[in-house]
């Protein structure tokens, strides 16, 4: 399996971000006194006089080898269960996650799709959704699909269901950010949604193997549900739950939070309700309020012409990956992949250049077509 780093420097990553006692702060102060991950280990003996209120502890951790073994063990379990890990220092890494303090240094990601798009919505939501909440969730991934958004939600019963399950009946891309390591799937029921998920989009999480199923876990990923997103939706939610903390998390990003309004007199629109009555989110009642809001287009966006080079100079992956389309006209991204023994992220770098120059066309599916030249 081919990692989106190198081996000895995730090594170094996963080590320093099991070790107890060593938070996100701290792990990312550790890397920006030493330069790089590497000299947090290599360099352990002049740490503790470059950086500021270091303890003994943390110095001790840092020279203790059962981390790095532990470290081993877990880029095992990904090669196993066809992982990748993402450093917040990397281009790889959401790039809206990059400005939030709280980012973790590493994401495990298991999936075809990218962190990254240029819009991006996340919905959460109630376990306990109403038939009313299911068809405004529906109306509103409908509605957004001609502006072909990412939906992130939270894989859990309830709003994050729909928003997921209609993400893919709309052939939209989605990504599912779980409390838990990226070999389970909780709720067990949504298994068959998560391998949907995983074949068109992601499943993320900040969990490693070892990582315990707690409670907490499902309350601190709703970070990462509002970091990587543009803006957050609450489609129902009871006066507590985790959807309200998601919006929390948004509105701390200075993310733009949206609530759908309810009764008052009913138990899961309140939580909707008093978001929009403090200020902390705006009433949403159709996708034309987010595209409003948020300055999106109406309508679908056209994409500039594309101007075909005289001249193209093509690397030698660039022709192999080039000579399976011109077998076969179109050909998914997954079958590129799987037919060149490339790892995905560099099959979609090249086909993107090509497609800048005009040699290769994008279809819905991520299906492209070779357009001769």
């Amino acid at each position: 399996m081919a990692f989106f780093m190198e081996k000895n420097r995730l090594r170094y990553l996963i080590a320093l971000s099991i070790i107890p006692g060593i938070g996100i702060t701290t792990a990312k102060k550790l890397i920006a006194y030493a330069g790089t991950i590497e000299n947090v280990f290599l360099q352990t003996n002049t740490l503790q006089e470059t950086v500021p209120r270091l303890s003994k502890t943390v110095i001790a951790s840092l020279k203790d080898e059962k981390y790095q073994a532990l470290a081993e063990k877990e880029i095992e379990f990904m090669e196993k269960h066809n992982i990748n890990a993402l450093c917040y220092l990397d281009k790889d890494y959401p790039e809206r996650m990059k400005h939030c303090e709280d980012a973790p240094i590493l994401l495990y990601k298991k999936g075809v799709h990218s962190l990254e798009s240029e819009k991006i919505i996340s919905i959460v939501g109630t376990r306990n959704a109403s038939s009313y909440g299911k068809e405004q969730c529906k109306k509103l991934i409908e509605g957004l699909q001609k502006h072909n958004p990412v939906i992130i939600s939270g894989l859990a019963y309830g709003v994050d269901y729909c928003a997921h399950k209609y993400a893919l009946d709309c052939n939209l891309n989605t990504i599912a950010v779980v409390g838990h390591s990226l070999d389970k799937v909780y709720p067990a029921d949504h298994k068959l949604l998560a391998k949907a998920i995983e074949a068109k989009g992601c499943l993320v999480s900040e969990f490693h193997s070892t990582s315990p199923l707690d409670k907490f876990n499902f309350v601190t990923r709703n970070r990462i549900i509002a970091g990587m997103a543009d803006a957050t939706i609450v489609i129902e939610s009871a006066k507590k739950g985790g959807a309200l903390l998601t919006a929390e998390y948004a509105n701390n990003y200075n993310r733009d939070v949206f609530a759908l309004p309810g009764k008052v007199t009913d138990n899961y629109s309140l939580g909707c309700n008093n978001l929009i009555k403090q200020n902390k989110a705006h009433l949403f009642e159709s996708v034309s309020d987010i595209e409003y809001i948020l300055n999106w287009e109406h309508g679908v966006k056209t994409k500039p012409s594309i101007q075909r080079s005289l001249f193209v100079e093509l690397t030698p992956e660039e022709e192999f990956l080039i000579s399976f389309l011109k077998q076969e006209s179109k050909l998914s991204m997954d079958a590129l992949s799987v037919r060149s023994k490339l790892p995905i992220s560099k099959v979609s770098a090249m086909l993107l250049n090509m497609e800048f120059a005009g040699m290769v066309k994008l279809h819905p599916g991520k299906v492209y077509e070779y357009c001769g030249f």
